[in-house]
């Protein structure tokens, strides 16, 4: 009878083990969990700000995730666009529905055409380890950053309602209680951290008044088919998909299948986890989705991170959350969106603060001075510069120039 897979990859593992196989236990449940952090903020922005369908958004993400989950067999997640959603909610009046409806339909058929083309595998061997170590260095910086800043807010909900207690500082409080119990139990498979992370947040949630209760509708919101204008199709290009497709390439399809290697390195699965693989599967759901009005999607170095944190270790974790947000979107509608909505500021800190810590020390494999001093500038840049891709560009041709003259630092 075979083992039960393992779970943390080892150098010892039987060649006999199935690792493909998909696990549906507690633990990969509190994986699943593990990217909210990431998930929950710019969701649930641009669902209150953007004015977009509960229902199409959390069933596009749902659906999205199982496939995910079935066809690569590993813990990869399903993010929103990070720079589409920071511009989106930062100009509502420009970033319609129709116009994220366009950037989900460009979007989706440039990574289509990337990826049968051939392209993005070539783009790939410009991001050399050292680059796509700074690139995870610096988004794990960030999770660190965006996770602090959410633990100290004064504001206790993403859904703007004050709560209880705010003006004694309640949601530090909880993110302080919440951050001690997740190091507690942060290899606990009774009581799997990020598990008893939620609970406390629903909770806490529940008690501070974070639930809207006009929010007790239940079935799907409305969902319709997007028609976008020459005009919309041209702002989301613009404003959208231009400053996005840099990150694309170099996190959500290099540098997940890295982290895929790094986390996993004697999976059978990893001939799928490639960055032309990561390319079409975004393709293929962000097409169609745009049609709908849903949030843009991607893969992402930091959700597997974060997924493989909290204890996910196959493509269960994945099949499970996107099962939950497909009940959510279907059965629920408003309310399923109100209890994800009410879950406190601080508790999602803390979770992208265990994300960034779990991507930063990856940067330990490099050698030499050279390939930690593109690394570096990459990081420094990143954290200087709203735009990561200037970065990437940058990091990219020091490190072509260093290895092209040979220079020793």
């Amino acid at each position: 009878m075979d083992n039960p897979a393992p779970a943390k990859p080892t150098a010892t593992n039987s060649p006999q083990t199935d690792d493909r196989a998909l696990r549906f236990d507690r633990v990969e449940l509190a994986g699943a969990f593990g990217d909210l952090g990431t998930l929950l903020p710019i969701v649930v922005g641009m669902i209150l700000i953007n004015k977009l369908s509960p229902s199409t958004v959390l069933l596009a993400f749902g659906l999205f995730y199982i496939a995910t989950g079935y066809y690569y067999r590993l813990p990869v997640p399903v993010q929103p666009l990070k720079a589409v959603g920071a511009i989106a909610i930062a100009y509502p009046a420009l970033i319609t529905e129709p116009v994220i409806g366009a950037s989900g339909i460009i979007f989706g058929a440039l990574l289509l055409l990337f990826a049968l083309t051939g392209i993005v595998d070539k783009l790939a061997k410009l991001f050399t380890q050292p680059v796509v170590r700074g690139i995870q260095l610096s988004l794990g910086l960030v999770f660190l950053k965006k996770g602090i800043e959410l633990i100290v807010s004064p504001q206790v909900f993403l859904n703007g309602l004050p709560g209880r207690f705010a003006e004694y500082h309640i949601n530090l409080i909880i993110g302080i209680v919440v951050f001690a119990l997740v190091l507690g139990l942060l290899d606990n498979k009774k009581f799997p951290a990020a598990l008893v992370a939620l609970a406390a947040g629903i909770i806490s949630g529940f008690a501070l008044g974070g639930f809207n209760a006009e929010a007790l509708s239940i079935g799907p919101t409305r969902m319709q088919v997007i028609f976008p204008s020459l005009q919309d199709f041209w702002t989301a290009f613009i404003m959208l998909i231009l400053p996005q497709i840099p990150l694309t390439i170099g996190n959500a399809c290099v540098g997940t299948a890295d982290t895929c290697c790094t986390l996993f390195p004697q999976s059978s699965s990893l001939s799928k986890s490639k960055a032309g693989k990561f390319a079409l599967t975004m393709g293929i759901a962000n097409f169609p989705a745009g049609f709908f009005g849903a949030v843009p999607m991607c893969h992402g170095t930091g959700g597997l991170a974060a997924h493989y944190r909290f204890g996910a270790r196959t493509g269960g974790a994945p099949v499970m959350i996107g099962a939950i947000l497909v009940v959510m979107a279907l059965a629920f509608g408003e309310f399923g969106f109100a209890l994800l909505a009410m879950i406190p500021n601080s508790v999602l800190g803390v979770l992208l603060v265990f994300a960034g810590l779990e991507l930063c020390p990856l940067v330990r494999s490099l050698k030499g001075n050279e390939e930690y001093f593109v690394a570096l500038l990459i990081t420094g840049i990143a954290l200087a510069v709203p735009n990561m891709a200037w970065a990437f560009g940058i990091g990219i041709a020091v490190d072509l120039f260093i290895r092209k003259l040979r220079i020793k630092i």
